[in-house]
């Protein structure tokens, strides 16, 4: 029986441009920094409230575990910013809100929603995600 999600993947342009958003910018931790055998560098992230879940960046150029076409496709995606990683939490979206805007992350300003006070974040690296204040139940 599955029990959780361990790791999940964020795919990117230049893994240290994502290094200095998601550690310097976002305040994840670095689980694993390793290059491996065939070149390709092992990079996992975690949040910093959620230590069990690993965020893998992964490369599209130079990726030696993607065909041509595939990195590609990934490649144009991220470079429109249109891939969405998904929701970022926060316990006070106005104010991390301010903390983004003071740090030059790209971050519009906080919205009402029925889920709850939502920004929309890039990374710099063509990810989006929703930064969300939850309602309480959601």
């Amino acid at each position: 029986m599955v029990t959780k999600l361990s790791h999940t993947s964020f795919y990117v342009l230049d893994q240290d441009k994502a290094y200095d958003f998601y550690v310097n910018k976002l305040g994840f931790k670095v689980h694993t920094d390793v290059k491996m055998d065939n070149g390709f560098r092992w990079l996992t992230l975690t949040p910093p409230d959620q230590p069990d879940l690993q965020v893998v960046l992964i490369p599209v150029n130079n990726n030696p575990m993607m065909k041509d076409d595939v990195r590609n496709a990934f490649k144009t995606l991220l470079e429109q910013g249109q891939m969405g990683g998904g929701v970022l939490q926060t316990p006070d979206c106005r104010a991390t809100y301010e903390e983004m805007k003071a740090k030059g992350i790209n971050v519009t300003e906080p919205k009402e929603q029925f889920y709850g006070l939502e920004c929309i974040v890039t990374d710099g690296c063509g990810n989006w995600f929703s930064m969300t204040e939850p309602k309480p139940g959601h």
